[in-house]
């Protein structure tokens, strides 16, 4: 099911969208009915794509709480990615996103981290939501600040380095 805001639609991968992606940005447009923008997703996101293809191969039903294509539908353009890091699990779950620098500046993030987080908060087994950010005040932390999470620790993450990590619980 996808998430919808005013002027987003944040659309679950499935497995077969994810191989589309391998395929092209042609092929991956015909899969969701849209035209992609130019860097959609960065390299990091690539990697997280094909592990996320992996992972659907074996659990297809993952794809609601895991990568969502971010889709701009008054253009009906493929801008972004950004979903959560896996299931509910001990009453949390985390989010991440990123937008196409041609559509940053214009409140989208923000939309879709909303979107995002009043998907994960409808949920029972959900009580908080987790984002991380670089250790740096940037237009990411202005966007988690503005969505009500809040600053909870410095971390040294294995897998990403220094980070920060914020949340937002229900209230």
């Amino acid at each position: 099911m996808a998430i919808r805001t005013a002027r987003l639609r944040l659309e679950p991968a499935r497995y077969t969208d994810l191989l589309a992606v391998a395929a092209g940005e042609r092929v991956l447009g015909q899969a969701l009915g849209v035209s992609v923008e130019p860097d959609w997703a960065g390299p990091d996101a690539m990697d997280a794509i094909g592990r996320s293809r992996d992972m659907l191969a074996d659990d297809p039903d993952l794809a609601q709480w895991w990568m969502h294509f971010i889709i701009h539908e008054a253009d009906a353009r493929l801008i972004g990615l950004g979903g959560f890091k896996g299931q509910p699990a001990g009453g949390q779950v985390e989010i991440g996103y990123e937008i196409a620098p041609a559509y940053r500046g214009q409140g989208l993030a923000t939309e879709a981290a909303r979107g995002m987080v009043d998907h994960a908060l409808a949920h029972p087994q959900v009580d908080h939501v987790l984002a991380h950010t670089l250790p740096a005040d940037s237009a990411s932390t202005s966007i988690l600040k503005r969505l009500g999470l809040r600053f909870i620790e410095a971390v040294d993450d294995p897998d990403d380095g220094p980070i920060w990590r914020w949340r937002l619980d229900r209230i």
